[in-house]
């Protein structure tokens, strides 16, 4: 744990980004600290080099402190430099998901308020259909920009952040200032922009993740667009360790990696678990440099990956609202604990009126900290939504727990109308909106129903028009090119109507426990392949 108590502030040059990057860079010059695919290495101070290069580069586009700076693109070198360069400049970063498209990608770069976007090249067609509201700028990262030009923006290429001009760090950045603006799914209504302080990062890492030491090497496989993903690199820059950067999880390449890289610590979330499992045993499976996991959930499957490897595995709860509030002890004997409030935490589990519950009882998760600013600054430009989770002094998760007499907290069910699929939060708001937009479809439900894969599979429910012929494969076809591909449901069931409350709400528990019935129709059975794209 980190020499600092639960109520203090962290020094600015241990969280501040920009300040931690350059005491790193001289402390630790010549030390690795990021490693990508194709096996370049940086130093911390290569690091910072590049970082001052893209800060300048940002500047030159009219970047500046407060300002926010829109990544749309995977893991990489550039992803790193857009996400650094802006914060060099004590400038947020707001990574959008690459799967993200239409209504929903529209949405998200408007609530940004963003005038300049890093993005991939094949990511910019999704933009010709859209508002892009408040953009002006847009680097590709490539050295090739669209030919065919935008009437309202501008395009450069990726070189314009790589000329040989350096910046100085903003040195008015504070600790409670915000490092990145994650989006994430919205519940009853649109996505939410989360406000994400330095503070924040720093506890995440440090605090929350005090199972890695400086001798460990990180995969860094989950998506920068979420916290997952900028954890592992912001623990490593904290801490003066390595990261391997990689686009994504592969099972069949999982341990070539970790083998190649001498990887010893690494996140494992959702399906990756089962995944791995099955995978044919071998003689080898605990001969390997790993050692020390997170994952969530923690179940049985978590624990025959603990055994069969030889894995010292944690397990935690999380939002992007917050800084890891619960964690475990190594491979806990508890299956199904998230662990306990870690030290400067207090959790509760309270009923409607935010009145605690017995011990054993199911209730709602409600957190605070001893530590200032140490979780989110609120969502972006909706005051209601921050008042509404924020009521009475506590941070109300929107999920249903429950605690035992040793103090272990159990995830219960989500109190929030989302579904979780292969670790992606889905917003039945924005399934059940997309779906609305068939001119067939009167009114439709999206529910979670449980995955062979763990977490949930994304089943819509809806009601046809009077006097149509609702086929559910057309309607998947007509939902596919609007939504991204984690969204799009596996089951579509079509009733005469939707079950109602006396004041016409849509009974959705009724749907849950109906779950997938004989008259659904099943994407897979059907033998429907998702579109195969790099961004999905």
């Amino acid at each position: 744990m980190p020499d600092v108590s639960t109520s203090q502030l962290p020094d600015r040059d241990a969280c501040v980004l920009a300040a931690l990057l350059d005491r790193q860079a001289k402390v630790r010059p010549d030390d690795v600290f990021l490693i990508f695919e194709d096996d370049d290495c940086w130093t911390f101070e290569e690091t910072r080099r590049r970082t001052r290069r893209a800060a300048a580069g940002l500047q030159s586009l009219g970047l500046r402190r407060g300002e926010h700076l829109l990544s749309w693109q995977p893991n990489g070198k550039e992803a790193i430099l857009a996400w650094f360069g802006a914060n060099y400049l004590g400038a947020a970063y707001v990574p959008i998901n690459t799967a993200f498209r239409g209504k929903l990608l529209e949405h998200s770069i408007g609530l940004s308020d963003a005038q300049i976007l890093v993005a991939h090249p094949e990511l910019l067609p999704r933009l010709d259909d859209i508002d892009t509201g408040p953009l002006r700028d847009v680097v590709v990262t490539s050295d090739r920009v669209p030919a065919n030009g935008s009437e309202t923006l501008s395009w450069h290429a990726f070189s314009r952040l790589q000329a040989d001009v350096e910046v100085d760090a903003e040195q008015a950045i504070a600790p409670w200032d915000t490092v990145y603006i994650i989006m994430t799914s919205g519940t009853t209504g649109p996505s939410k922009a989360v406000q994400c302080t330095y503070v924040q990062a720093w506890s995440g890492a440090a605090e929350a993740m005090f199972y890695f030491s400086l001798e460990d090497r990180l995969l860094a496989g989950l998506p920068l667009f979420h916290v997952s993903g900028t954890g592992a690199v912001m623990d490593r820059l904290i801490k003066g360790g390595s990261a391997v950067v990689t686009e994504g999880f592969s099972p069949e390449r999982f341990w070539e990696t970790v083998d190649r890289h001498q990887i010893t610590g690494t996140c494992l979330v959702g399906a990756m678990t089962p995944f791995l499992l099955k995978q044919p045993e071998s003689e080898e499976d605990r001969k390997h440099a790993l050692r020390t996991v997170i994952t969530v959930p923690w179940n049985e499957d978590s624990l025959r990956v603990a055994k069969r490897f030889n894995l010292q595995m944690y397990t935690a709860f999380n939002m992007t609202e917050t800084a890891t509030p619960i964690v475990s002890g190594a491979n806990p004997p508890e299956l199904g604990t998230c662990g306990q409030p870690r030290p400067g935490v207090e959790a509760r589990i309270v009923d409607a009126n935010d009145c605690e519950v017995p011990v054993g009882e199911t209730g709602e998760l409600i957190l605070r900290t001893d530590r200032p600013w140490e979780m989110s600054r609120g969502y972006y430009r909706d005051a209601a939504a921050t008042a509404a989770a924020w009521r009475n002094g506590w941070f109300h998760t929107g999920d249903a727990f429950r605690r035992d007499e040793a103090g272990n907290h159990y995830f219960v069910d989500r109190l929030k109308d989302t579904i979780r699929r292969r670790g992606e939060n889905i917003s039945s708001f924005e399934v059940e909106s997309e779906a609305s937009a068939c001119d067939d479809v009167r009114e439709a439900a999206a529910i979670p129903v449980p995955s062979e894969f763990g977490e949930d599979d994304v089943m819509l429910v809806v009601a046809a028009k009077p006097d149509t012929d609702l086929d559910p494969a057309r309607l998947f076809a007509f939902l596919e090119p609007r939504m991204a591909h984690y969204m799009l449901p596996r089951y579509i069931r079509i009733l005469p109507e939707l079950p109602k409350t006396p004041t016409q709400k849509i009974q959705k528990h009724l749907l849950r426990t109906q779950g997938v019935t004989n008259d659904t129709w099943d994407r897979e059975a059907a033998g429907i392949k998702l579109r195969r794209e790099r961004f999905q």
